[in-house]
């Protein structure tokens, strides 16, 4: 018994050396994940009002676009949004920065066509941008549009945790559309969406390369690569003829050709699935 108990305190006193160690190491690595997204200061200034899910306007006047996520598209998205509105609610965005001192940063500040600064947000010191907070909520998508990678890890990693939680839109069956259900798919023509599906072919067609869900290539779901984005598929190891069986999720603006199309144009778009 003694013995049992001496080896009890050896334990005690192992952990109560290494385990703050171990922990300080943790926070520190997700620190410097949360710190990707820390590009080139533009600036800060107070939120005056939040003009819609993703932009905002300072009280010098300037607009800010937050950068990398895209609003949802889900119906329920769209009904709980039309809900906020006659309850007069806030926002997710709103709850989040409403009166708030901003910090902002990124990799360019160039206005996009309405005249909005595209940054990544701050409040106080916190490390974490907004962006992965409302990721995180469930109330935005991301857009793969960022090409840092360690931000990137943030934004995926956030989203991922509110899908599998269920959070937000993900709590909806239908915030991912099935590749084979096309007619679902064509009524969000326009708007940035999440579809996943088997791919069932893969074909070339002078410049453009086809990834075909469906039999019929005038009606089913199709992804579209060009001739000139191939090579950096096959660098991130997602060669159009390699996805050919299996299945994968892809994101981006839905347009129609006879069928849903998604244009490929960044590999982010695309995420390999387990299973055929």
């Amino acid at each position: 018994m003694k013995r049992v108990t001496k080896t009890a305190a050896l334990c005690d006193e192992f952990f109560a050396r290494v385990l703050p160690f171990s922990l300080i190491f943790v926070v520190a690595a997700n620190s410097a994940l949360a710190a990707g997204c820390s590009f080139v200061p533009q600036g800060e200034g107070r939120v005056a009002a939040v003009i819609d899910a993703r932009s905002f306007r300072l009280e010098d006047g300037r607009e800010i676009r937050l950068a990398g996520i895209e609003p949802v598209a889900s119906e329920k998205a769209n009904e709980k949004a039309n809900e906020k509105a006659k309850t007069d609610h806030p926002s997710a965005l709103a709850a989040i920065i409403a009166g708030r001192e901003v910090t902002l940063s990124g990799e360019d500040d160039t206005p996009d066509r309405y005249g909005r600064q595209p940054a990544f947000v701050f409040l106080g010191s916190s490390e974490t941008p907004v962006q992965a907070q409302l990721l995180a909520q469930g109330e935005a998508l991301v857009s793969a549009t960022v090409t840092n990678k360690d931000c990137a890890a943030v934004l995926t990693s956030a989203e991922t945790a509110a899908r599998q939680g269920k959070q937000g839109t993900w709590a909806d069956p239908a915030a991912i559309k099935n590749a084979e259900s096309p007619g679902d798919i064509l009524a969000g023509i326009g708007r940035f969406t999440v579809v996943e599906g088997k791919v069932l072919s893969v074909r070339q067609a002078g410049a453009t390369t086809y990834l075909n869900f469906g039999r019929n290539w005038t009606r089913d779901f199709a992804v579209t690569i060009s001739r000139r984005m191939v090579p950096a598929f096959e660098a991130a190891g997602l060669g159009p003829k390699s996805l050919e069986n299996r299945r994968i999720r892809v994101r981006g603006v839905i347009s129609s050709r006879g069928g849903p199309r998604i244009e490929l144009l960044r590999v982010g778009q695309v995420e390999v699935l387990g299973g055929t």
